[in-house]
């Protein structure tokens, strides 16, 4: 049955969705490595489709920008339309000194300043973590293309603009990188048993001030698509 943010029916996913932030990366990945794509959901310009890689039954919809954005679509994947995996494909600026444009993060957990968390009124602090079935079969799949690939702790931020200017602080902690989303999609899959894995592209360095232009960040990273996509059809 369609919810208010999405008007597919029952069956229209499929079990594991590719879930970038922007929706016409969504479509760009559906109509350049997708067979016989259909759309299944247009509401609020968050574009969703179903079709096959490699005779596998594959989805890719957008998610928005931030946790709360993501926490619906995701949730709603999980528990209304029974997906049982989301690879969130999304962008980072990096942290580490160590890490570089265009390099892909495959976040093993994901630290966040949210307050997402508080509503499962846990008696400590929880620490977001990826399923290790997605998570090392998208290493192996990285070291197979010969991806320049980190694997570890990035930062799930509600600012975008940080008026604390406090990711000098997160890199003494060894995260890689920041981007908005993955802590409250690791949370919804923890929370109903499903799994979930983030992999990004490095678009900007913030504390080098590098980036890549809004063009490339939509179409042009198609490491990280394509391990998403192998991923999908391996587990």
């Amino acid at each position: 049955m369609p919810t208010p943010h999405n008007n597919a029916k029952k069956g229209d996913i499929a079990e594991t969705v590719i879930m970038p932030g922007d929706p016409l990366r969504a479509k760009f990945i559906a109509e350049n490595y997708l067979e016989n794509p259909v759309c299944y959901n247009e509401v609020r310009g968050m574009l969703g489709y179903t079709g096959t890689y490699k005779g596998v039954r594959i989805s890719v919809q957008g998610s928005g920008m931030g946790i709360p954005s993501m926490s619906i679509y995701s949730w709603e994947l999980f528990n209304e339309y029974d997906v049982k995996n989301i690879i969130r494909t999304g962008t980072a600026g990096a942290i580490s000194d160590n890490v570089n444009l265009r390099d892909i993060i495959v976040a093993m957990s994901a630290s966040t300043n949210s307050a997402y968390a508080s509503q499962y009124r846990l008696p400590g602090t929880y620490a977001p973590t990826a399923s290790w079935k997605l998570l090392s079969e998208s290493v192996k799949i990285a070291e197979k293309k010969n991806v320049v690939c980190h694997v570890g702790n990035i930062l799930s931020s509600d600012t975008f603009y940080d008026d604390s200017d406090s990711l000098a602080q997160w890199q003494k902690m060894g995260v890689l990188g920041i981007e908005m989303e993955t802590a409250g999609l690791y949370m919804n899959a923890s929370r109903t048993g499903k799994n979930a894995l983030c992999i990004l592209t490095v678009s900007d360095c913030p504390l080098r001030n590098l980036s890549t232009t809004a063009e490339e960040r939509q179409t042009s990273f198609r490491d990280m698509m394509e391990i998403a996509l192998e991923t999908a059809v391996n587990i």
